[in-house]
């Protein structure tokens, strides 16, 4: 069972303060991407950010926190995470194509999640 208000106490170490908070592979995506989610702490906030391969950035909601979200928000972060229109180039609201496999040191059940998700719709 998915504890969906898991919250770890931190992302950050005394000497880390910036982490890879959760990785995205989207194979149903035309161009099959990969997104990474990176926490960083900056003036006693946590600031979000999501960007994949090429350097281009998605837009989070929220982008900044006050302390570790839950499972539960973290999941409706990344399904909520939208293609920079200011910035976008070509067709990059195809990367977002389908459901991500997930992988996060931080959220150990987020693998599960979307694993369970992708069955239920018929993938994997």
């Amino acid at each position: 069972m998915v504890d969906f208000k898991f919250q770890p106490d931190t992302y950050f170490s005394e000497e880390i303060t910036s982490v890879l908070l959760v990785k995205l592979n989207f194979p149903e995506s035309t161009w099959g991407e990969q997104i990474s989610i990176y926490a960083h702490q900056m003036d006693f906030k946590i600031h979000l950010e999501a960007v994949d391969f090429y350097g281009n950035e998605y837009m989070l909601y929220p982008s900044k926190i006050e302390e570790p979200m839950n499972l539960e928000d973290l999941i409706y972060l990344i399904e909520g995470m939208q293609v920079n229109q200011d910035e976008m180039e070509g067709n990059m609201e195809l990367v977002l194509d389908g459901i991500p496999e997930a992988t996060s040191s931080y959220y150990p059940d987020l693998e599960k999640y979307f694993e369970e998700k992708r069955k239920s719709f018929g993938l994997d």
